[in-house]
């Protein structure tokens, strides 16, 4: 659930059945040994995509033990209240769960009077940022203002 959940997994049923047949077999002592086990998981035809096979549960994994969106949703519910008027909100999300998270909740806002949301889309990194710092492709910043009352 977590790997399909969190990490967005398409093979998660068939990665999380060999991680608990592996760790029968012995428990994982490094991380390497995972990883070397999600790369055999993928399977002939090799790697798909641009994403090495690993990072997708690594990232559901990272979540999980960090409680990631639960933190990010406490934050976001209290956020309006420590902005003055007209006091901006900027948020850079890294991945689709968490960029779900923060659209609603501004568009709630928007609805609600509460706050207006300055970006209707969310801004991305230009290829000379991405080629500068090659993890600030999946960035996506979003930007709202507390309303005056």
């Amino acid at each position: 659930r977590i790997f399909r959940e969190y990490g967005e997994e398409p093979g998660a049923r068939r990665i999380a059945r060999l991680v608990v047949e592996e760790r029968r077999r012995r428990p994982f002592q490094t991380t390497a040994q995972l990883v070397n086990l999600l790369e055999q998981a993928q399977g002939p035809g090799g790697r798909r995509g641009r994403l090495h096979p690993a990072t997708r549960v690594f990232q559901a994994i990272r979540i999980t033990v960090n409680q990631e969106l639960d933190e990010l949703t406490a934050f976001l519910t209290h956020a309006p209240a420590w902005l003055e008027p007209g006091g901006r909100l900027v948020v850079i999300s890294y991945h689709s769960l968490e960029d779900r998270l923060v659209k609603h909740r501004m568009v709630a806002w928007e609805r609600a009077g509460v706050m207006a949301r300055l970006t209707r889309k969310p801004l991305t990194p230009t290829l000379a940022e991405i080629k500068a710092n090659p993890r600030a492709r999946s960035a996506k910043l979003r930007i709202a203002e507390k309303m005056v009352n």
